[in-house]
């Protein structure tokens, strides 16, 4: 009878990694057709054609290619941004940075979020009560791990940020918890310098 449960248990959990493996596969391949259509309809310079890498002319923000990606990008950038990965809490950049700023995707550089909207969550993610820039934060379903999310990534570089929780604070109730690894901070006294003058009002 022991052994029976056991081997019960046993295959009951085998089954389930098998169905995260089946999803991580899905969503790589997702990610793969996502990009390539993302990259037939971007339009590219002449410049950009040279270097490997897809411009959106109306913003100017650029997402290098995948080679360039992976000598920028630190290993779990890549992972988290890329490979739809997720950061450990409480080890992250960004969890408690409480400095005046922008957040922008490391990949493309789209302003995503601001400190002024950045709340303490407890959870150890970044986590921020809306987008600084609404459209530059996508909203997808999300079905690994036997359960549904709301996903979020950025616009022009597709970038995996983090998900969307309906248990954050006033006034939105929304929680945006973030990878720090998907995400370059921007302190309001670099905002000019860095191309990035227009959110200076924020902090007046």
């Amino acid at each position: 009878m022991i052994k029976t449960t056991l081997f019960t248990i046993a295959a009951i959990f085998m089954i389930f990694l098998a169905l995260i493996w089946l999803e991580s596969e899905r969503m790589t391949r997702a990610e793969d057709s996502t990009a390539g259509t993302a990259g037939e309809k971007a339009v590219v310079s002449a410049s950009d054609s040279q270097t490997g890498t897809v411009s959106d002319m109306k913003n100017g923000f650029v997402k290098p290619s995948q080679g360039e990606l992976k000598k920028k990008l630190t290993p779990l950038q890549y992972k988290v941004t890329q490979e739809s990965g997720t950061e450990a809490p409480f080890d992250n950049t960004y969890w408690d940075n409480h400095r005046d700023g922008i957040y922008v995707d490391i990949v493309s550089g789209e302003p995503l979020f601001s400190s002024k909207d950045k709340f303490d969550s407890g959870t150890g993610w970044p986590s921020f009560t809306k987008p600084l820039v609404a459209e530059n934060v996508v909203e997808l379903t999300d079905n690994s791990l036997l359960m549904s999310r709301t996903e979020v990534r950025s616009r022009e570089a597709n970038s995996h940020l983090g998900h969307l929780f309906d248990d954050g604070p006033a006034p939105t109730g929304m929680r945006y918890c973030i990878n720090s690894a998907s995400l370059r901070f921007i302190p309001k006294e670099d905002l000019k310098k860095d191309g990035y003058e227009e959110f200076l009002v924020l902090f007046q």
